[in-house]
């Protein structure tokens, strides 16, 4: 009985150990597959977060450039913008565009927050009346007396008009002291292409601008047709940009290129010390 009873203990103890033996390969199957699954779409996700992640820190490190066009409203060009934007890509810059529905007053607030290193305005831009300065920048915005009411007291803004198709229309226009006391934050070195009429008749605007942080301000000293501005740009982006010319060099094998329009405006820029210096 005893040896009966030792046997069945044993084929017991046997049953059970062939159990766990099942159960243990079993798991080690169940892990192995679960690693061929795990393990290839880890490394697969790793990858692409890896890529994302340095696709991200590259354009945060990526210089910006930004193409106001107001002019759009009124003088649309999109070979201008093409042109533009693939010279300013060409030399590294991130772009971004706004157009002329987007370029109200506080969009010219909030610009230098942006951290633009080149900023392109293609605006509009007037005198006072009689020629008098300051100089202003157009915005898209319609003009309204019961509205900036401070900015308007305080001569920060202004009425600007032109005429369209025998209308005359009013928007709000930005003056110099508008850079100086409601532009927020800082423009930390930036490039400014001031592409409008009178841009730099009188230095006014150009040091509200500088004032404000930017390192060079670009513009006309007269009127100067659309067209002409537009060519004009294109070359001096070109030999600035791409060729890295000096500010000086850049503008003289422009004129070389482009000439004058009727209106005979220089293209010069301020301050006087910034035409020996290349793009950074």
């Amino acid at each position: 009985m005893k040896r009966k009873s030792s046997k069945q203990l044993s084929t017991k103890a046997w049953i059970k150990a062939e159990k766990q033996k099942q159960s243990r390969i079993g798991l080690a199957i169940f892990l192995s597959l679960i690693l061929l699954i795990v393990v290839p779409s880890t490394y697969y996700s790793y990858n692409i977060l890896s890529r994302l992640n340095s696709q991200t820190i590259t354009n945060e490190l990526k210089p910006k450039a930004a193409i106001v066009d107001q002019l759009s409203l009124t003088f649309p060009n999109q070979t201008f913008i093409e042109t533009a934007t693939n010279i300013l890509k060409q030399a590294g810059y991130g772009v971004d565009y706004y157009p002329g529905e987007a370029v109200t007053v506080n969009f010219y607030r909030n610009l230098p927050t942006h951290g633009y290193k080149i900023i392109i305005l293609r605006v509009h831009s007037a005198l006072g009346w009689y020629g008098e300065p300051p100089v202003c920048l157009f915005t898209s915005e319609p003009y309204s007396q019961d509205r900036f009411i401070y900015e308007q007291l305080t001569d920060q803004l202004t009425r600007a008009y032109y005429n369209v198709s025998g209308e005359s229309k009013y928007y709000f226009g930005i003056l110099p002291e508008f850079v100086r006391s409601s532009m927020s934050g800082r423009f930390e070195k930036a490039i400014v292409f001031m592409m409008g009429c009178n841009g730099l008749s009188y230095i006014d605007m150009a040091k509200a601008f500088t004032d404000k942080g930017a390192k060079v301000y670009i513009g006309w000293y007269n009127s100067v047709s659309v067209s002409h501005t537009d060519a004009a740009t294109i070359k001096l982006l070109q030999h600035y940009l791409i060729e890295k010319l000096t500010l000086k060099q850049s503008i003289q094998e422009t004129f070389k290129e482009v000439e004058f329009d009727p209106y005979k405006s220089l293209l010069i820029y301020y301050p006087l010390e910034a035409g020996e210096q290349t793009i950074e």
